[in-house]
């Protein structure tokens, strides 16, 4: 299974591999920002751990785990504009 979720110019790829009956393995790929140079390899796949999850936790914890890495990258925001 498989969902694209569009984030402050970027792009949370998600992916979900069936471990077991209703249960699965799940990694993300972060894409996108043509004004941001990430450092590392872009096609890198990124596993998330203590798994496997039911679909909905799954794609939740995936969310979650791409909006942080990029909140990282671009810094957070407070009010709608950028942290000092």
């Amino acid at each position: 299974m498989y969902r694209m979720i569009p984030y402050r110019g970027f792009e949370i790829h998600v992916e979900l591999k069936s471990s077991a009956e209703d249960l699965y393995d799940v990694s993300f790929q972060i894409k996108g920002s043509q004004n941001l140079m990430l450092i590392g390899d872009r096609s890198g796949r990124i596993p998330l751990r203590n798994g496997p999850y039911t679909r909905r936790w799954a794609y939740l914890i995936a969310e979650v785990a791409g909006q942080a890495a990029i909140d990282v990258l671009l810094g957070t925001l407070v009010d709608d504009r950028p942290a000092a």
